[in-house]
């Protein structure tokens, strides 16, 4: 059988990274019957630190088209990304096409295959923050809708799956995100030397990440943002931001600017690779982020997180009493960080590591009936 992959954005070439070792682990034990596996790479993130660095240390082939759509709207990347996706798949004719998470060119892989009748299978379906106004919250209830197979990572995502009417062709196979953490943690120990040249020892800093659009696109709250960074970095916590791209160009356009003054403990920097920022994770005291996979990722590491967001669709993190949402609420944020208040339930809910070969698993057998 033919499965194409349509990646595009940082996350999903993480998420992909399992699921490209399950494949293979199964060719090398059904000779007879092998995946023919193609990669799509869209070029949603192009840069060598969004992207190519991400394929390099996690020994993912190279993809088999590269679109380079780049930037734009989200009308004209969907459409652009939709059209080139289409003559692919006329091309290829697979039999399955993958699509992972929430962006732009996760909804137009489905898009594209649904249109041509394609089977669509959905990595990380089922998730809901309940904010239409996050683009992220239309892509996914949208694939979701097209898709063909459900893979949830959790039980909740299951349950959203189910109240909106989708029960057929939903798996709960776990979190290929926390596949991919156990598989290169101890890589990332070994080859990272992000600490050393930061001068950073563990549990001495606070790691933060900002690039959501509802945070980078309003001037008010990607200000207060800051300004509660720099107030935690003034308070003795250094305050380490490896900042996307959109976020450096956000945050240096405002007026009056929130760091004029910028404190030597808040420190500013490139966007990092995936092996160093899994040992930034580890090793942070704290975590303040908008992201959704930087919020898991410090729950499976047991480090404290402030979510800059109202509300989050990882609620497992924050039942138990690991993740807190501050908004973009300054005393919250500051508050979240200084005053850390370590989460006592356990409250397990991404798999055993092995989502990834579930997703392959499935797959096949669907395909031989």
């Amino acid at each position: 059988m033919k499965i194409v992959n349509i990646v595009g954005a940082r996350p999903q070439f993480i998420k992909l990274a399992p699921v490209l070792k399950a494949i293979q682990r199964y060719n090398e034990e059904h000779e007879d019957l092998p995946i023919h596996e193609v990669l799509v790479h869209t070029g949603q993130h192009y840069d060598y630190e969004m992207s190519q660095v991400f394929f390099d240390e996690l020994g993912l082939k190279s993809p088999n088209y590269h679109l380079g759509v780049g930037s734009g709207t989200h009308a004209e990347q969907t459409a652009e990304m939709l059209k080139r996706i289409e003559q692919v798949l006329m091309k290829e004719k697979p039999d399955v096409v993958m699509v992972y998470g929430d962006t732009n060119s996760t909804l137009a892989g489905a898009l594209a295959a649904a249109k041509l009748h394609i089977p669509v299978a959905h990595v990380e379906a089922g998730l809901r923050s309940f904010n239409k106004r996050m683009p992220e919250e239309i892509n996914r209830v949208l694939t979701d809708h097209i898709s063909d197979f459900l893979f949830c990572p959790t039980q909740t995502a299951v349950n959203n799956l189910k109240q909106e009417g989708i029960t057929k062709g939903v798996y709960l196979v776990g979190d290929v995100m926390y596949d991919a953490v156990l598989m290169y943690g101890e890589l990332a120990g070994r080859k990272s030397n992000i600490l050393k040249t930061l001068n950073l020892k563990p549990k001495t800093y606070a790691l933060a990440t900002v690039h959501r659009a509802e945070n980078t696109d309003d001037p008010e709250r990607l200000s207060t943002i800051f300004k509660a960074f720099k107030e935690i970095a003034e308070n003795g916590l250094p305050v380490v931001v490896p900042l996307h791209p959109r976020t450096r160009n956000a945050l240096f356009s405002l007026e009056p600017n929130p760091l004029s003054h910028k404190p030597a403990f808040l420190h500013l920097i490139d966007p990092v690779s995936y092996l160093d920022m899994l040992v930034l994770e580890k090793n942070a005291k704290v975590i303040l982020t908008d992201s959704g996979g930087v919020q898991k990722e410090a729950f499976f590491f047991k480090v404290p997180c402030v979510t800059l967001r109202e509300e989050t669709e990882w609620v497992e993190t924050v039942e138990s009493g690991w993740n807190t949402l501050a908004s973009c609420d300054l005393q919250r944020i500051v508050q979240g960080a200084i005053k850390i208040q370590l989460g006592a339930k356990s409250a397990w809910a991404y798999g055993n590591g092995k989502a990834a070969e579930k997703v392959v698993r499935v797959i096949i057998y669907e395909a031989l009936q």
